[in-house]
């Protein structure tokens, strides 16, 4: 075949979806069976839906008007002016991004790749061969352990926990509520639906994290649970380069910062439009450029506000700041919307 790609996550189907549109033959391996739910914040920006629709795949949802940020009884909103994002369950883009794949004639199995060598003209995993090998197999990718990619990291590790509730959305705006080591997203998936995920360095439960946000407690008093508690994590993943030989790491594969910004999805789903394009013109070291001119505005405003909420004063200054200079928190989250 042209083209293996090992992950079947929403980065892997995009990139063999692109594949399959651009002539080359792909099949997806995938080690776990059925729709596979994950602990994500589940809000697409504008840039994400559109890439979407641009592949065919319009998920049901809830539209975002924009991002509220939230700290007790102060609140600052910042509005997308590139159209509506959208709240989705991560299951039910999941199940419409493999619908369009099978429908595309993309062959899905439920393979785990072990090995992995290559020449000059194909890449062997466990005996299949293929031209090139798309690894789109998620934060812990083996395969860049594997092909020695991965860069170790000592600072201190977030981790996100989420879980849904069965209650009306009050917003339509993602809602980050920020406290003094977490932050809170609550983002509607549905018209009975929200999901809310917290990220931070403490190791807790949901529920006592979820103790540092009264106002946000307030809000969800009374509302059952729908589903448990699912949790991802370390975010912070580094590597030394998205291209190995005939390999290219997409997703959160070939690096990821923090789940901050929440551009988790519509950065995977550029990178697989970018790897594609790679494979197809002969130019893989074109994907290390272009992944680096994709990622630079996350990688960059991610830093920027890990470094900035670091401290506990500067953590408690946040919104406050971002209501005296309602500009700047514009132009930051239009930079993240594109």
């Amino acid at each position: 075949m042209d083209l293996l790609v090992v992950g079947g996550g929403p980065a892997g189907l995009a990139t063999a979806l692109h594949a399959a549109r651009a002539g080359l033959d792909v099949s997806v391996w995938e080690q776990r069976a059925g729709i596979v739910d994950k602990a994500c914040g589940e809000g697409l920006m504008p840039g994400a839906v559109a890439a979407l629709s641009a592949l065919g795949v319009h998920p049901p949802g809830r539209d975002l008007r924009g991002i509220r940020y939230v700290a007790g009884p102060r609140h600052v909103d910042a509005g997308f002016r590139a159209g509506p994002g959208r709240g989705v369950r991560r299951t039910t883009l999941h199940a419409l991004l493999r619908e369009a794949v099978l429908a595309a004639g993309v062959r899905v199995d439920r393979r785990t790749a072990h090995h992995v060598e290559q020449d000059r003209d194909a890449v062997v995993v466990d005996g299949t061969r293929a031209g090139h090998l798309v690894a789109a197999d998620g934060l812990h990718s083996p395969i860049r352990g594997a092909l020695g990619l991965n860069r170790p990291r000592r600072a201190r590790q977030r981790h996100g926990l989420r879980r849904h509730y069965r209650l009306a959305p009050w917003s339509d705006h993602v809602e980050v509520y920020w406290a003094r080591e977490a932050e809170a997203y609550v983002t509607p998936v549905a018209d009975d639906l929200v999901g809310v995920a917290v990220l931070t360095t403490a190791r807790r439960s949901y529920d006592d994290h979820l103790a540092a946000f009264p106002e946000l407690r307030e809000r969800l008093a009374g509302a059952g649970p729908a589903g448990r508690v699912r949790g991802a994590g370390p975010f912070r993943q580094t590597a030394n380069a998205r291209t190995a030989g005939r390999v290219l790491l997409v997703g959160d594969a070939a690096g990821y910062v923090d789940a901050l910004t929440g551009e988790g999805i519509a950065l995977a789903l550029a990178q697989a439009a970018a790897a594609v394009r790679a494979i197809t013109s002969n130019d893989l070291p074109a994907y290390e450029r272009e992944w680096r001119h994709i990622t630079r505005r996350h990688r960059w405003l991610t830093h920027a506000l890990l470094g900035v909420t670091r401290t506990l004063p500067a953590r408690a200054a946040l919104v406050p700041v971002a209501g005296r200079l309602p500009w700047l928190f514009s132009a930051t989250v239009g930079m993240l919307a594109r």
